[in-house]
């Protein structure tokens, strides 16, 4: 059967509004669901104005640097303006404004939804675990359904209205950028609350998780939807961008009829990937006394295999070609397996937390280097995964042609990424249940409700780390693919400049033997870990204000300490703490990124570049799996102390494992998950100034 690029486009438009009816309807079943109780409204309504009041302040500072990117872009890229190319500067600006606004949009929807579904959540955890899980996870699924709606969306309008691959990276770069910092801001904020509140309410005072005495309690589930909703909505939405748009870049190098067939794959994979996370979002159950963790990952399950059987009935009728198939089955097969060995690692069910709860009981010094430990373990199978993905769907895929070998990369992490819709559902479910139950304890709903929603709690942390895992790895191959676009990127622009006749290639491969090369790798290796460190310092600055705030009140405050009905916290200050450090904090850290890959490459032109980009990947994978996994792993440590074992709330282990959580904080919710956010960033500068780095680099 024969189908047009127009058609499968014009299919993959349908296919976006029919997931943005989705996320609609699933947004007015959310908030149709009953909330009567005025307490949990107040409070439900201070984290709503809060979380608005920082994204507004953010996205000022953001659309600032946008504004200089974007003119930035407009004189250097795709060429200098003075050589005359005017037409294609604009377009690839616009194209760059378009992805920071989608990605922006992004955010603000998941925050939209997710400060309503915390407090619909609490209210149904009263009634039991299937009603409160089914609000919760229909919560995270609004953000599901519209960020993946809207990002495939964007990418095949630019596609149809620009028609340059080009220019879809410059829309890359513009979610990617915005989703750096968005991702950086919202991470500082978080967890500057989460480690304030923590470690004076239950390691000093020995006060509960979300009493209402503690004054950084309001901002704490503040930094739930500022951190997990709108920084990862955007950075979830440049993850699928990116990888979509490596897999056009190399599919459009083919030129011609296999070019344009490459075109149909991508998109009509794409489109599958979104209609199969659809369908599993709607067959998403738990039974009266279910396990949510269960219910989440079945969810994913179904989607995976709807998407397999999907795609490959697509091939044998488009008459596609197997082995492409083959490359993004291996991704498809690979992302689940990872999401297995996730679980493996931050699951209270399994071995190493219920290890690592009972290391606390000796101090926290054994919580930190049993937790540690276990991380690092824990980076082998998705790093072995990665590479086998990357190796197979390279060898499956090169017998096709040149540049096939690439193109299989591409589409395997495009695989990989295929169920993207359902992991933002199931990663937006984590900070709606997490709030609900501080709400549930603020608004004084009873140890029942406050177990429920604690279940509900532990399985959102378990599913987090698992969905963080997991986009760290499809961000890991996106980046060997978005490596693959440079080079073609390079390759193209040197033909164009009559550096290499026609036909021919300026660079095959990186031989890291070569001393440009190796210059680049070696300061790629560094990167994602000064980016990190400038990110948890600032957490760590950011906290050591808000400590002193909040002994402040608590010594100044008459009756706060004793839990007074007059006696009222400063919940604004304390908000006012994160919010200004936050945004003082998120901008230099991606500078410091962005500019050593403008550094490195007028230095040592392509070849650096190469080499650094190799570097940073290979680096920032290990740190960000490492950190990301730790984090999960303590905080249900604590959990599962919490419950009762080891001495339960207030033990030793307990506060060696509270202490192991505040650690894991900035690891798992601001540095881990920014680093994947970082290597895109990178690979895509790096490829947007391909053409000035061949042209004007010193060696």
């Amino acid at each position: 059967m024969e189908i047009s690029v127009q058609m499968v486009q014009i299919f993959a438009i349908i296919v976006s509004f029919l997931s943005l009816a989705v996320a609609a309807w699933l947004y007015t079943w959310v908030k149709s669901q009953p909330s009567s109780n005025p307490k949990i409204a107040e409070i439900g309504e201070y984290i709503r104005k809060g979380a608005n009041t920082f994204l507004r302040r953010e996205y000022m500072i953001l659309a600032r640097f946008a504004g200089i990117a974007a003119v930035l872009i407009l004189i250097f890229l795709p060429h200098p303006i003075w050589k005359g190319e005017i037409s294609q500067n604009i377009l690839m600006a616009v194209s760059y404004l378009f992805g920071t606004v989608l990605s922006a949009l992004a955010g603000k929807i998941g925050l939209a939804i997710a400060t309503i579904a915390n407090v619909k959540t609490a209210e149904a955890a009263k009634k039991g675990i299937k009603p409160a899980f089914m609000t919760g996870f229909r919560g995270g699924a609004v953000m599901g359904m519209a960020v993946v709606g809207t990002c495939l969306l964007g990418v095949t309008v630019v596609l149809m209205v620009v028609g340059d691959a080009t220019s879809v990276l410059g829309f890359s770069f513009g979610a990617s950028s915005l989703a750096l910092f968005a991702k950086a801001g919202g991470g500082i904020y978080t967890k500057t609350a989460d480690i304030s509140a923590d470690l004076v309410g239950k390691v000093e005072m020995g006060i509960d998780e979300d009493d209402p005495r503690n004054p950084a309690v309001i901002a704490d589930n503040v930094g739930d939807n500022v951190g997990d909703c709108a920084g990862m909505g955007a950075d979830l939405f440049d993850s699928n961008v990116a990888s979509i748009s490596a897999a056009l870049v190399m599919a459009t190098s083919f030129g011609g009829a296999a070019g344009e067939k490459a075109v149909i794959m991508v998109f009509a994979y794409a489109a599958i990937g979104l209609l199969s996370s659809i369908i599993g979002v709607a067959t998403a159950r738990i039974g009266k006394h279910g396990n949510p963790t269960r219910a989440l990952n079945s969810s994913t399950y179904v989607t995976t295999a709807i998407f397999a059987v999907l795609t490959a009935l697509a091939t044998y009728l488009f008459d596609f070609r197997w082995e492409i198939w083959g490359a993004t089955a291996v991704g498809l097969l690979v992302g689940t397996v990872i999401g297995i060995t996730t679980d493996y690692f931050t699951n209270d069910l399994k071995p190493p937390v219920r290890a690592v709860a009972k290391a606390s009981q000796s101090g926290p010094a054994f919580t930190i280097l049993s937790g540690f430990s276990y991380a690092l373990l824990s980076s082998l199978p998705a790093l072995i995964g990665i590479a086998l993905s990357a190796l197979l769907a390279y060898k499956i895929c090169a017998p096709l042609g040149d540049g096939y070998g690439m193109f299989g990369i591409s589409m395997s992490a495009l695989g990989m990424l295929s169920i993207v819709g359902m992991i933002i559902s199931n990663d937006a479910y984590g900070p709606i249940v997490d709030n609900s139950r501080g709400l549930a304890e603020m608004g004084g709903l009873g140890h029942d409700v406050i177990a429920v929603t604690d279940e509900l709690d532990s399985a959102g942390n378990t599913v987090k780390a698992v969905t963080k895992g997991f986009s760290i790895s499809a961000a890991g191959l996106t980046v060997i693919s978005l490596l693959g676009a440079f080079m073609s990127e390079v390759n193209t622009a040197a033909s164009e400049l009559g550096i290499v006749e026609a036909g021919k290639k300026l660079i095959e491969n990186f031989d890291i033997m070569n001393p440009t090369v190796f210059f680049g790798l070696i300061i790629g290796i560094a990167i994602p870990a000064i980016f990190s460190a400038m990110l948890m310092l600032g957490v760590d600055k950011n906290a050591q204000r808000m400590v002193g705030e909040i002994h402040r009140q608590f010594d100044t405050i008459p009756g706060l300490k004793e839990g007074k009905a007059d006696a009222k916290p400063d919940y604004d200050k304390c908000i006012d703490i994160a919010t200004v450090g936050a945004l003082k904090e998120l901008i230099p850290a991606g500078i410091v990124a962005i500019l050593a890959t403008v550094v490195v490459g007028f230095i040592g032109g392509a070849e650096a570049i190469g080499g650094y980009l190799t570097g940073n990947i290979a680096s920032g994978l290990l740190l960000a799996l490492l950190m990301s996994n730790a984090g999960g792993l303590w905080d249900n440590s604590k959990k599962y102390i919490e419950a009762g074992n080891h001495g339960g709330k207030g033990s030793v282990a307990h506060k060696a494992a509270v202490i192991g959580d505040t650690v894991g904080d900035p690891f798992k919710d601001t540095a881990g998950p920014s680093i994947n956010t970082q290597i895109t960033v990178v690979s895509l500068v790096a490829s947007l100034l391909s053409v000035l780095f061949i042209q004007f680099s010193i060696f």
